[in-house]
């Protein structure tokens, strides 16, 4: 419904005739000044007479217009505004069906006693007496998050993120561009209706064989399920595995919004600790033999939040574990492609785990954090049963920019944008490593990561990570405070994206951080 903006004026003392008061007994008709009271844009798309009927609301909510009162005869109203009467009586018909006014017997037009005005109602628990209650609904199940205090959110001149793309270089407009040309294509109209659960079959093809050919995975578009983004693949393979009371392997630090989901699906999580050298297989091998968990979660490449690989050692003894014990593994590769110094160890998806291994993937941490494309890879049945699962919560995807993005890597330019990203970045993260050095050396410590587009960076103890990030946004830059990854007492770290700054936001980055420290 539109409304109609109106000029505020003092009140005008109404002249009485007419209609039966309830107080005063007389007939009273609302003659004030509409002509200032309600203006008219002739230039408007909205109709005149609509916009006399929203003026006319607008009087009404206002109070300047009173329930009971009647309006001035459509003839009166008409030279009062100083327009065809058609017109006023076409607004007081626009009223009259809204239920804002109605007509009594041959008198004329009135204000309803009963206005459609909604009045909002509060989700604050009633107690019996119609007071609102102190006391909270518990009909839902609690998420297993800390509830921040309420914070007013402030733009920042610069964000140092958790490790993202820079979106200003990915090709945007080539998908976009796409889009509008195949959201022209009557052809595809049934697609949009009809599409598979499990996503565009143009993209899960064309991600088959992209992941054949640069992670050694043999697989066809059958075993591939296309999500909105790598953590709703995560969600959905971990609903297909895990139940109330299930156990959960994971790193001693991990990613936390992994830890939430498991938690939130009822598993207990076991922590391995994470070193240097990845996840401590042994460690995975002893809980393996007293009584085998229901799932590993791991990331393999750049392990969140350490950046750190799991040796090529691990990789195989890990495997082996994996065929002898039948143990399911969520295999989190969320930025493979992004390697910096040698070859990238394949995946363990890519060897022989008898289908024991989900592997999941993100689009996503390619181009930007905005395209929300992740992806499940399974065996057949697996992904049919998982796209079905999946079904339950988004009936389909949005086909037309799954085909956009599958055209991406059918050209090349996906293939094309990705070697421009690790060249790139490789020298953003060269830059960023020395000047960071060079800024807080005396007071942080971390190890130059091999890929991925972050460095882990631990600060003494007598630093305060939180009061750091305090200083920071009083300079206009956001640092998160390091809370997500202070699981114990022993942690003291942050993640420093570096991948989205250019050379100029990295130096004034790191000269603030100097600053503050």
């Amino acid at each position: 419904m539109e409304y109609f903006h109106v000029r505020f004026f003092r009140k005008i003392t109404p002249s009485l005739v007419g209609l039966n008061h309830p107080k005063l007994n007389i007939m009273t008709v609302q003659t004030l000044p509409f002509s200032n009271l309600i203006e008219i844009d002739r230039r408007s798309a909205t109709p005149v007479f609509r916009q006399i009927a929203n003026g006319l609301m607008n009087l009404i909510r206002s109070g300047k217009l009173r329930p009971g009162y009647q309006l001035p005869a459509s003839r009166e109203m008409a030279g009062m505004m100083k327009l065809n009467r058609t017109t006023i009586v076409a607004a007081y018909e626009e009223l009259r069906i809204q239920g804002w006014t109605e007509v009594v017997g041959k008198k004329g037009m009135f204000v309803s006693k009963q206005l459609p005005v909604i009045n909002p109602k509060t989700f604050k628990a009633a107690a019996l007496d119609g007071s609102v209650s102190s006391e909270k609904p518990d009909f839902y199940r609690q998420v297993s998050f800390t509830r921040p205090p309420f914070q007013e959110l402030k733009p920042y001149q610069l964000i140092i993120n958790d490790g993202y793309p820079d979106q200003r270089i990915a090709p945007l407009n080539s998908i976009f561009n796409r889009y509008k040309a195949l959201l022209s294509r009557a052809y595809l109209h049934g697609m949009l209706m009809t599409g598979n659960s499990a996503g565009s079959l143009a993209l899960r093809t064309e991600l088959a064989a992209f992941l054949s050919k640069t992670r050694a995975l043999s697989i066809g578009s059958e075993n591939v399920l296309v999500t909105h983004g790598a953590q709703l693949a995560i969600f959905t393979a971990a609903s297909m595995v895990l139940k109330p009371g299930s156990r959960v392997i994971v790193g001693d630090l991990n990613y936390v919004l992994a830890d939430k989901l498991f938690e939130q699906l009822g598993a207990t999580l076991i922590k391995v600790k994470v070193d240097q050298h990845g996840m401590d297989v042994d460690e995975v091998e002893r809980i393996c033999n007293d009584s085998r968990p229901d799932l590993l979660y791991i990331i393999p490449h750049h392990h969140h939040p350490t950046t750190v690989t799991l040796s090529a050692e691990r990789r195989m003894k890990l495997l082996d574990l994996i065929r002898r014990y039948k143990l399911p593994v969520i295999e989190d590769d969320y930025d493979y492609d992004f390697h910096y110094e040698n070859s990238p160890i394949l995946p363990l998806a890519s060897a022989d785990h008898q289908g024991y291994v989900l592997y999941i993937g993100s689009i996503s941490k390619t181009l930007a954090p905005t395209i929300r494309l992740g992806y499940l890879i399974g065996s057949e049945d697996f992904i049919w049963q998982a796209s079905k699962l999946k079904q339950l919560v988004e009936i389909r995807g949005d086909v037309l920019f799954e085909e956009s993005v599958a055209q991406l890597f059918s050209t090349g330019e996906m293939q094309r944008h990705i070697r421009r990203s690790v060249k790139l970045y490789r020298q953003r993260r060269d830059q960023f490593c020395d000047l960071l050095a060079a800024s807080i050396g005396d007071m942080a410590h971390f190890t130059v990561p091999q890929g991925g587009m972050a460095v882990w960076t631990t600060f003494d103890m007598e630093y305060s990570i939180p009061e750091l990030s305090k200083r920071l946004a009083v300079k206009g830059i956001y640092m998160n405070d390091g809370s997500l990854y202070r699981y114990n007492n022993d942690v003291n770290g942050i993640r420093l994206g570096f991948a989205s700054l250019t050379d100029e936001e990295v130096l004034k980055f790191t000269k603030a951080l100097k600053e503050v420290k």
